[in-house]
């Protein structure tokens, strides 16, 4: 059985940098044909996608957030990271890790942890 949960603050002050981990089960983050992503819904919208890192290792961050944002991976660990700095208000949302196989599908999805960005 897959599975993913997140782990970071709950509450991040305006400027500072957040820093969340994915830690997976049940499924190795290296292995082929796997994509690692990080998905966010802010109060009262929709889900966004915000980057990913696939099993060979390369990532991809959507452009709205790539100056401020990074995936990285500990395959010692076999967790998944990601990094935005100078949060705003506007970053509070519930984060969400979740994986993509080979069938292109977001098959396995972690609970959400809750970041409010505050002062």
């Amino acid at each position: 059985q897959v599975q993913l949960q997140e782990s970071g603050p709950g509450l991040v002050k305006p400027s500072q940098t957040l820093s969340l981990t994915c830690s997976v089960t049940g499924d190795s983050i290296t292995r082929m044909d796997t994509y690692w992503s990080w998905i966010r819904q802010p109060p009262g919208k929709g889900l966004e996608w915000i980057g990913r890192i696939a099993y060979r290792g390369n990532t991809l961050i959507i452009p709205s957030l790539e100056s401020r944002s990074s995936v990285s991976r500990d395959t010692s660990k076999n967790q998944f990271t990601l990094q935005l700095s100078s949060v705003t208000p506007e970053d509070t949302a519930v984060y969400y890790c979740a994986r993509k196989g080979i069938l292109g599908q977001y098959d396995y999805w972690g609970q959400g942890t809750q970041v409010a960005v505050s002062s």
